[in-house]
């Protein structure tokens, strides 16, 4: 069985993430939504948050179901990628810009798992702009873009800004 992990602080989860998701699981047979603990970034959602919202957005699409599964994480990224036996790291890239910080990763986790490779996934021109710090700005006032996020998401974001209860 080919597994991949897809980490991330997922803060919210957004239409790209889907994407990729969505691409990686016709690559492999099992994708894992990796919730990253990152110490260097102040999240809106707690891990758990993330995770359960997360896994509401998952269990809605029956494409998905029984190939992908969420964890949360803590640690190097290749060491858990061993210890669930995942042959391929998936990064996403929605820009140039991207790219020379995610090479710069790869290079470091190829040095400490040679076994376990990453692909990159280009990011499908709709999504290739969005991020969760843009939809997190634009619902704080209030609003979303349905285009950018999943429903779930919306919701759970406006209530979190206490826009509706």
């Amino acid at each position: 069985m080919k597994i991949a992990v897809y980490p991330g602080s997922f803060d919210p989860i957004t239409n790209g993430h889907l994407d990729i998701i969505n691409r990686a699981k016709e690559i492999f047979d099992k994708v894992i939504i990796a919730i990253a603990v990152n110490s260097s970034k102040k999240t809106l959602f707690t891990l758990e948050e993330r995770k359960e919202l997360i896994e509401k957005v998952i269990s809605k699409r029956k494409e998905l179901d029984g190939k992908v599964e969420v964890v949360i994480f803590r640690g190097l990224l290749t060491t858990f990628a061993k210890e669930i036996k995942a042959t391929a790291i998936v990064r996403g890239i929605r820009a140039v810009t991207d790219f020379d910080y995610e090479y710069a990763i790869y290079q470091v986790n190829r040095e400490l798992a040679p076994e376990v490779d990453t692909v990159f996934l280009l990011a499908s021109r709709e999504f290739s702009f969005i991020s969760s710090t843009i939809i997190k700005e634009v619902a704080r006032y209030g609003r979303v873009l349905k285009e950018y996020a999943p429903p779930e998401v919306n919701e759970a974001l406006l209530k979190k800004f206490g826009h509706i209860q």
